[in-house]
């Protein structure tokens, strides 16, 4: 008899978190991995933030939080919405959750119906496609490739509405292709989307600081759909503070009080000194924050850098994103090719061959709904990327 309940039998197990436990378990046996799978920057949390950090300590700042989190953070949301993204909200209309991946799951289970559709454009970040179906929903794909920059159109998206459909889900700059939607492009996003009505948006924007184009766009900036758009963001990515857990939205008010409600009865609020340090961390002008520019900066060399490395590799095909620190080659030039007992059918394959034979972690497409793909993430130094693509080429040699 299965003890398990068909909900969490059904579900995947997340194909990052997967990668990087197998990279936990080859170092674990002695070997030195390479982990170019992991979603998270490798620079510290900014003192002033940690400054924060401890003085809410120290003033005892130790108790249950409001659901939708301290009054003084929702404003600096707020505030941070105004400044960055031309958007207005009140505070009653930001929910504080447990992470970016908490804020999107909560506007799901809020929105969505069984049997509702919701529609992804693909490649998309692994967590998207459970988190709608544990909503009862259906996910929708819409299909870009490296010739599109990994974009969907507005025209696609119109395509692909039906009565069912409820809402749609992206990220941009995304996760896992780095591509980031133009202002025209999310307009005419925002056209098609105004003109259905009970049709949401829920614009995942955790990697808006990590943008190499000078300026991001969210699409609640459009009037003809600002009601309809949940803003999801927060510090991880941008600051560093990946295990400070801080996430939020920025919503209409029936959904931000919808998430309320849901948060209240799974988690309630979230901890005390992870939200006193992340006003200081929203307080901070992205524009002339030092912390922020410098890791801006980090990341666009490195990103040039191991696309340099990259284009020297056989079969190797790149665009160049604009956003995050993640690479997304498609290396469909490898697939039935074999070496001793390994047969490479796709992107999977290759990245356990990898990960044994040389001892690198990426992550397959197939965990973003592209197959033909791997996601290569540059948040590590120059050295450790150098070498991840000396131990690469040597292993894809051996493939015949």
């Amino acid at each position: 008899m299965n003890i398990l309940s068909e909900r969490i039998s059904r579900m995947a197990e997340s194909e990052t978190l997967s990668m990087a436990r197998m990279s936990r378990e080859l170092t674990a046996q002695g070997h030195r991995v390479i982990n170019l799978s992991i979603g998270e920057p490798d620079f510290n949390t900014p003192d002033f933030v940690k400054e924060a950090a401890k003085e809410a300590l120290d003033q005892n700042h130790t108790r249950y939080t409001p659901v939708s989190g301290y009054p003084d953070l929702r404003k600096a949301i707020c505030h941070k919405f105004e400044r960055d993204n031309g958007l207005h909200y009140t505070p009653e209309q930001i929910v504080v959750s447990a992470g970016a991946k908490h804020s999107i799951a909560n506007a799901m289970m809020c929105l969505v119906d069984e049997g509702d559709e919701v529609l992804v454009p693909v490649p998309y970040w692994v967590s998207y496609k459970e988190i709608i179906k544990l909503a009862g929903g259906v996910p929708v794909f819409i299909p870009a490739s490296i010739e599109t920059d990994f974009k969907v159109t507005a025209e696609q998206i119109e395509a692909a509405i039906t009565p069912k459909t409820k809402a749609i889900i992206y990220s941009s700059p995304c996760n896992p292709s780095g591509s980031v939607y133009t202002h025209e492009e999310l307009q005419a996003i925002a056209q098609v989307l105004a003109s259905h009505e009970n049709f949401f948006v829920i614009a995942d924007e955790i990697y808006e600081h990590i943008n190499f184009t000078g300026k991001h766009v969210s699409i609640a900036q459009f009037p003809e759909i600002k009601d309809r758009v949940v803003t999801v963001n927060g510090v991880s990515k941008g600051f560093a503070m990946t295990g400070w857990r801080i996430g939020f939205i920025g919503a209409p008010l029936e959904i931000a009080k919808a998430c309320d409600k849901l948060q209240g009865q799974f988690t309630s609020g979230v901890c005390s000194i992870a939200q006193k340090a992340s006003i200081a961390a929203l307080e901070a002008d992205p524009s002339t924050t030092e912390e922020l520019l410098t890791m801006q900066k980090a990341f666009l060399e490195r990103r040039d850098y191991l696309i340099a490395l990259l284009r020297e590799l056989p079969g190797f095909t790149l665009n160049v994103p604009q956003g995050a620190f993640y690479l997304f080659p498609d290396i469909s030039h490898y697939f039935g090719r074999s070496f001793e007992n390994t047969k490479i059918h796709n992107a999977g394959d290759l990245s356990m061959y990898l990960l044994n034979a040389a001892h690198v972690a990426v992550v397959p497409g197939d965990a973003f709904g592209s197959p033909e793909c791997l996601r290569f993430s540059y948040a590590t130094s120059k050295e450790e990327l150098k070498e991840a693509v000396e131990r690469i080429a040597v292993a894809l040699k051996k493939l015949t």
